[in-house]
């Protein structure tokens, strides 16, 4: 296995995983939203980045992370957003290599954290997440405009 950065050429295996992604978390997304964050990946001025977990030329899984500033931090932190597995390959390893390969790049960056986020219901993702970081104590509110 493999995690690499995305590649223009990565985009049709990229997108059953995006779409995984999203069925996961019982929400569509348009396609103008799926080209325009994959075309965010590759641009300079973006502060998002994509890499993806290959294995024999196989796409397994993605992870999108950002920087961005904060008013506790001089240096940006690290938002890890989103992070998908393919479920025939769950339990390989490939989420925690994922994981590791956002915190290498922010640790090259500079950034003196990383964090993320995952529904209280995805128990799953949860168990991996206790054994690789703390949790925060933050609930997020959100709403519409």
């Amino acid at each position: 296995l493999s995690v690499r950065t995305a590649l223009p050429v990565d985009f049709d295996q990229w997108l059953p995983l995006w779409q995984g992604y999203h069925r996961f978390y019982e929400r569509e997304i348009a396609d103008a939203i799926t080209h325009s964050t994959w075309a965010r990946f590759f641009d300079a001025y973006e502060p998002v980045h994509a890499l993806v977990a290959e294995r024999e030329g196989v796409l397994f899984g993605l992870v999108h992370y950002l920087f961005h500033r904060n008013t506790s931090t001089i240096a940006p932190v690290c938002y890890m957003q989103d992070l998908f597995t393919a479920e025939k390959a769950r339990g390989q390893g490939i989420g925690r290599a994922l994981i590791d390969a956002v915190c290498e790049r922010a640790r090259a960056a500079g950034s003196p954290r990383v964090y993320w986020m995952t529904h209280e219901t995805n128990r799953t993702a949860q168990t991996l997440y206790d054994k690789m970081a703390e949790r925060s104590g933050f609930i997020q509110y959100r709403k519409a405009l």
